[in-house]
């Protein structure tokens, strides 16, 4: 992807306008890459639902459910004042901090797959990391006000700061706004630990409950880790159009 970057350097007689790698991209560049991360995206969620699907219509050996199964991790790690709860749509599953309840969606909590298994004990796994004050979960949750004031009134920020820049040539605005978009990168990122983490610890607990074995722990990683790689394209995203709004400011100052 940096090369492709590369390819779309500004340079102005024979000499890039600015200094440094932001600079010299320029927003044709950076929506480039914007794309290339949104066709990634579109694969991956697409082979999320292909895997989710498969290990969905094979049965967990102990015929547990997803929500029986996050009753179960919940218990054995301690904790009793986390209620696991149903909610609608199709893998909308969450672990809300502020109720302290486990929400599993349709797909989910009644269903006794082992792709069910997977994501019942990967909620659970952040629920546990609450109880335990894992640090990156801390730090996210401390983020979540920011990014949802920021994200709401960062695009007006920048309008606003274009505007000034255009009659003043003052960019103090602009890069106001820039920093509010910087925050959703970094919460992105922050996330990227949290939800791996949560899987790690979803597969630990199975197999240590000898629940899955074999191929079937094999069917729960593969989709965990495709559920993973969603996150994962969510924060080279969020870079991207964080870089894609550095080029638009530097380009309107030259």
């Amino acid at each position: 992807m940096i090369d492709i970057l590369q390819s779309y350097y500004t340079y102005a007689d024979g000499v890039a306008a600015e200094s440094g790698f932001l600079g010299d991209i320029t927003t044709g560049g950076a929506t480039l890459l914007m794309v290339v991360i949104g066709v990634v995206g579109y694969f991956v969620q697409a082979r999320l639902q292909s895997v989710f699907k498969r290990y969905s219509a094979v049965a967990f050996p102990e015929g547990l459910t997803g929500a029986q199964l996050a009753e179960k991790m919940l218990r054995d790690h301690g904790i009793t004042d986390v209620k696991v709860t149903h909610t609608r749509g199709h893998l909308t599953d969450h672990f809300n901090p502020a109720t302290k309840t486990v929400n599993l969606s349709d797909s989910v909590y009644s269903s006794s797959s082992i792709a069910a298994a997977a994501v019942a004990c990967h909620e659970c796994g952040h629920a546990v990391q609450h109880a335990q004050g894992y640090a990156p979960l801390r730090l996210r949750s401390q983020l979540v006000p920011i990014v949802n004031f920021a994200s709401t009134a960062a695009t007006w920020v920048i309008v606003a700061g274009i505007a000034i820049l255009a009659s003043t040539n003052n960019a103090t605005v602009c890069w106001i706004g820039i920093a509010m978009i910087a925050t959703s990168a970094l919460f992105s990122i922050v996330t990227l630990p949290v939800e791996y983490n949560a899987s790690e610890r979803a597969l630990a607990w199975l197999q240590k409950t000898g629940y899955l074995k074999g191929n079937s722990i094999d069917g729960a990683r593969q989709s965990l880790r495709w559920a993973a790689r969603t996150y994962l394209v969510a924060a080279l995203s969020a870079i991207a159009t964080l870089i894609y709004y550095i080029a638009l400011i530097n380009s309107r100052r030259r």
